[in-house]
């Protein structure tokens, strides 16, 4: 029988309750549709009095400023250093050491599976092997249409957008185009040409919202985002006082996200 989201609620709070935790962390998987149950459950941990935690994207596409509020009302820290690019600090760089900024636009390579799908079909494999290669790595899904069809990309950059851009943006506004479409030989010429193919996330403010988009595009090798192979990412943003401002991950371990995590338990404990 299906367990209820208000029940599944319930049991993290009755956990919570019994074990008197000071801190939830919160690692369930990605839902894309609604945040569930990870909404639910980092609210029953903020209304019970303890600092949360997620590695999940979904509380902060679909709910980021009620359980930010929430989270000041009740004194405690609601955390997600580890949603974007593992557990690089980019919400944290914003949020401390970036005063006054005014963020006009972010652009960037997001997606793990599909930079290394596409690396992989510069060296020579088929799509279908190249996905296989990804899976191996431990990379990619079992199911890797959320990476392929550019859901994943899109949700990051939402992420960023709802965070640093204080902008209200849902994942189904961002024009996506996922890499499914992209023949082998296609990416091989392409990388031949000096502009390789990339799974580009972009958007920018406009006068009333933003535009955003997530594609495959062809970027020249002069380019920043032209550069990262693997399982490396890279972000820029532009801002009304830093030009540009680029940060690269290169090809990070699963330690990386973990970290994040803890990054954010050691903020939450000190302060």
């Amino acid at each position: 029988m299906p367990v209820s989201t208000k029940s599944k609620s319930s049991n993290v709070l009755d956990w919570l309750s019994a074990s008197k935790a000071d801190i939830l962390f919160e690692a369930t998987s990605l839902n894309i549709d609604n945040g569930q149950p990870a909404i639910d459950h980092i609210r029953a941990a903020l209304e019970f009095g303890a600092h949360a935690i997620t590695a999940n994207k979904g509380p902060i596409v679909f709910a980021h400023e009620e359980l930010s509020a929430l989270a000041k009302q009740k004194g405690r820290h609601f955390l997600f250093e580890s949603t974007v690019m593992d557990g690089v600090p980019i919400f944290s760089l914003w949020g401390r050491t970036l005063p006054a900024v005014r963020l006009l636009a972010i652009r960037g390579v997001l997606n793990s599976t599909t930079n290394v799908m596409l690396t992989g079909m510069e060296e020579g494999l088929s799509f279908d092997d190249s996905l296989k290669q990804a899976q191996q790595l431990g990379i990619a899904e079992t199911d890797a249409s959320a990476d392929i069809e550019g859901w994943d990309a899109t949700v990051k950059l939402t992420a960023l957008v709802n965070v640093l851009m204080g902008v209200r943006l849902h994942p189904r506004d961002v024009a996506r185009q996922g890499i499914q479409n992209l023949a082998a030989q296609d990416v091989r010429n392409a990388r031949a040409a000096g502009q390789p193919y990339k799974l580009v996330c972009s958007v920018r403010r406009t006068e009333i919202g933003v535009d955003a988009f997530v594609r495959p595009e062809q970027i020249p090798f002069t380019d920043p985002l032209a550069l990262v192979t693997g399982t490396s990412s890279i972000v820029q943003f532009k801002t009304d006082v830093l030009p540009t401002l680029t940060i690269t991950e290169e090809n990070p371990g699963v330690y990386t996200t973990a970290y994040g995590m803890l990054a954010d338990f050691i903020r939450a404990v000190a302060e």
